[in-house]
Parts: structure tokens; C-alpha cells; sequence
């Protein structure tokens, strides 16, 4: 068997660390933004990281049995050895959903924002959400990653330029929560799966990467 080439290696490896510089950096300008000192911004972050591995039961609901045509080889194999129990439990993920809502709680304590913009620019998002947001068999909810954090700069800029960043960050993560994700809840019955997670995947889900995106555009 060949071997690896060693530069090749070291390649990869600065790659890596390159992106990874990148992120932790726009991490930073948008903790700035936000007001936030390193330490907190520090706190927040290992916060909604250990946060990701924490789901907790909300309620169950009815659902149909999922429909094994339409899911891609590998899940169809998945879904046809789980017993279907008629049931979905739906569930909140501390690092993707709770901490994000609790820290855009915070914002509005912190900041003198005008709670009519506030209402306007989440239901702005959420409109534009739930409209792009569909319902994929064996995998979830998907929408458009950037479109929500772009509509929630845009929006928070024209309403608000001198807080434009906190705006940004509640509306592009309240509105993803609402638009996306509660106001889905419905589609989450015909995809017959056991388990859904609102902000499932944890710090990288769209209600977190939205705010920050936000922020950072804003």
C-alpha cells in the first residue's frame, strides 16, 4: 500500500488550522459586536458546546410511518430495522435552541432596542424561514443557510444602524427558531422518525450559525 506523502500531511494539517483560525476569528468580531469581553464570549461558547450534547424531551406527538421509497439507500436500510411506534418525540437541544433564545433574552436587557423592530425583524426572518424551509424524509428540516442571516442584517441595519448587531443576532436566531423550526412542527409527523430535535445539531445549527452570521454582516 502507498504511503501518504508527508507533505501532503502538513498540508492538510495547516489547512485545518487555517480554517479553524478563521472561525475562531469571526467568532471574535462577532462576540465584539455584541459587547461581549473575551471571557464571556469564552463562557458562551464552551457553553453552548457542552450544550450540544444535552437533548431534553419536550412532548411526543403522532405521526405517520416514514416512507421508505423515498429515503436514500443507506437510511432506507436504517428505518426498515426500527419498529415504527406511531409516535415522534420532539426534543430541544441546550446548545442549539436554549442558550441561543436565553443569550437574545439577554441582548434585550442589555441594549436599548425598540421592541417594535425587535417584532418586526424575528417576524421578517421567520416569514422568509418558514417559506424556504422544507421537510427532507430521513434527514430533518433544511433551509438555506445564509438566506435567513442576510434578511436579518438587512433588516436590523435599515431599522436600527446603532444597534444593528444585537438586532441582528435576536432576529437571525429567534426568527430561525420560529420560522424554521416551531412553525415546521407539523412536517415533523410525516417524516415517521423516532426522534426530532429542534436545533439538533447543537452550536452548528442554523439557529446559532444564523445570529452570529447575522452580527457579523450587520
Amino acid at each position: 500500500m502507498p504511503k501518504f506523502p508527508l507533505r501532503y500531511l502538513l498540508l492538510i494539517a495547516a489547512l485545518a488550522m487555517l480554517v479553524v483560525s478563521l472561525q475562531l476569528g469571526a467568532l471574535t468580531i462577532a462576540f465584539e459586536k455584541l459587547g461581549l469581553s473575551p471571557d464571556s464570549a469564552l463562557l458562551l461558547f464552551l457553553t453552548i458546546l457542552g450544550g450540544s450534547l444535552i437533548n431534553l424531551p419536550l412532548f411526543s406527538m403522532k405521526s405517520e410511518p416514514p416512507k421508505l421509497e423515498d429515503l436514500p439507500p443507506p437510511l432506507r436500510d436504517l428505518y426498515s430495522q426500527m419498529p415504527h411506534t406511531g409516535r415522534t418525540i420532539v426534543l430541544v437541544n441546550v446548545g442549539g435552541c436554549v442558550v441561543p433564545a436565553a443569550f437574545s433574552i439577554y441582548l434585550l436587557t442589555q441594549h436599548p432596542l425598540n421592541i417594535f423592530y425587535v417584532i418586526l425583524a424575528v417576524a421578517a426572518v421567520a416569514l422568509l424561514c418558514f417559506k424556504t424551509t422544507r421537510a427532507l424524509p430521513g434527514v430533518g428540516l433544511g433551509a438555506p443557510m445564509l438566506l435567513a442571516p442576510l434578511m436579518a442584517a438587512l433588516v436590523s441595519i435599515a431599522l436600527d444602524p446603532a444597534d444593528a448587531a444585537p438586532l441582528a443576532f435576536i432576529s437571525g436566531t429567534l426568527g430561525v427558531l420560529i420560522g424554521a423550526d416551531l412553525l415546521h412542527l407539523r412536517d415533523i409527523q410525516r417524516l415517521g422518525a423516532p426522534f426530532a430535535s429542534i436545533g439538533g445539531a447543537g452550536s452548528f445549527d442554523g439557529i446559532f450559525i444564523s445570529g452570529l452570521v447575522a452580527v457579523l454582516l450587520a
